[in-house]
């Protein structure tokens, strides 16, 4: 009997939950994404300029530079360095996109036992308009080493990039990544975050910038005691979209996790641009093995005017009972017209208050981030936003 002949699925892997996706650093191993992939569904395809396809402009080099106290050594390192590596592989086409075509990787060590009083600082710039840029950096702490990092985005472009961490044993690590891109930005950035034993994370992403911005970090767990924080704030104006998708990957016992995203967005009636969107997505995995763990993940969307739509999708995959809690939770509204009558009727016009209202719902987050400078630089710039919306 003739058998009927069986077609391989490039890339293919089995894999049972989103912790095991097929990982290469090869853009080749991938297949072109389609809009009506999970992963890709909500983006516009057709906006980020060919990063997916390939057929993306003339190609610079990233102009990535650091700076920080003098214990912390920077390297320029060659791609396939194991060093660079050390964090895994690109899950999706676009970040192992990015690790073939950039030229080399920034290497980013904080020693063991370093207690830094001074923020290191990772600054990407775009290298302008009709030009797209590649770049890899891997940041890594030392044993028992504490630090606070900063990985800002300024300029204009099209960019894709792999920010990755491997925290080790004991250290303490305070991110904060902004894109603060120019409006006619494109930025897809992949993270993969690897935490050692009893390793602390405190990673803030924060997205007021770009004409789409797409930020992915993925968090594994390696060893017992380890906590990790992610939180967010972003503000989607007219004509822009923000994705922030996530995967909290709990594999080992006794580890905790929390996360925490809070978006705003306002539209113009009228406008010939696309609507103001957002996007949330929130994976945590708790494993068979990953017994006393201990998680919660919250969305929280204020959508001001018309003209804006927030997508939230909170995802809970337990694998276990034995586990010390865990729940998920996401909202899409109008900010609390009961909170903006009450402050009315102790006195305060009602644009004060609806400003009042906003900048508390943001600063919950904000106030987290150690660093009075950005703390200050990112509440201003809520401020901003609302005086242009006439809020």
């Amino acid at each position: 009997m003739t058998q009927a002949p069986v077609e391989t699925v490039k890339a293919g892997t089995p894999h049972n939950n989103k912790g095991d996706l097929f990982s290469s650093f090869n853009v080749e191993d991938f297949e072109i994404p389609g809009g009506r992939d999970e992963v890709w569904r909500f983006i516009p395809l057709r906006r980020i300029r060919g990063l997916h396809n390939g057929t993306f402009s003339e190609v610079a080099e990233a102009r990535i530079s650091v700076e920080g106290p003098a214990e912390v050594t920077v390297e320029q390192v060659a791609p396939d360095d194991e060093r660079l590596q050390a964090a895994g592989a690109p899950v999706d086409r676009v970040a192992a996109q990015a690790w073939t075509a950039a030229k080399s990787g920034t290497l980013v060590t904080i020693p063991a036992n370093a207690e830094l009083t001074e923020p290191v600082v990772v600054t990407v710039t775009g290298a302008g308009a009709d030009v797209t840029t590649f770049g890899t950096v891997l940041i890594q702490s030392g044993a028992n080493s504490s630090a606070t990092v900063l990985v800002n985005y300024e300029g204009s472009g099209t960019h894709a990039d792999n920010v990755n961490w491997v925290l080790g044993d004991g250290s303490r690590i305070h991110a904060v990544v902004d894109a603060e891109w120019d409006l006619d930005a494109v930025h897809l950035g992949a993270q993969q975050i690897v935490l050692g034993r009893d390793a602390t994370l405190r990673h803030t992403v924060t997205t007021f910038g770009g004409e789409i911005v797409r930020i992915t970090p993925r968090v594994k767990f390696t060893a017992p005691g380890g906590d990790a924080e992610l939180t967010g704030v972003y503000f989607a104006d007219d004509g822009q979209y923000i994705e922030n998708r996530l995967l909290v990957d709990h594999s080992v016992p006794n580890c905790r996790s929390n996360v925490l995203y809070k978006g705003a967005l306002q539209g113009v009636k009228g406008s010939d641009k696309p609507d103001a969107h957002t996007c949330w997505v929130g994976d945590v995995l708790i494993r068979a093995e990953a017994l006393g763990t201990d998680t919660y993940e919250t969305n929280r969307n204020m959508v001001l005017t018309d003209g804006a739509r927030a997508d939230a999708i909170p995802n809970l995959e337990i694998e276990t009972g034995e586990i010390a809690g865990a729940g998920h939770a996401a909202t899409v509204g109008r900010f609390d017209e009961e909170q903006v009558f009450y402050l009315r009727s102790r006195g305060i016009p009602e644009e004060e208050a609806t400003r009042l209202i906003i900048r508390g719902f943001f600063n919950e987050v904000l106030n987290l981030i150690p660093v009075e400078s950005v703390r200050d630089e990112l509440i201003a710039r809520v401020s901003g936003e609302l005086e242009q919306a006439n809020l």
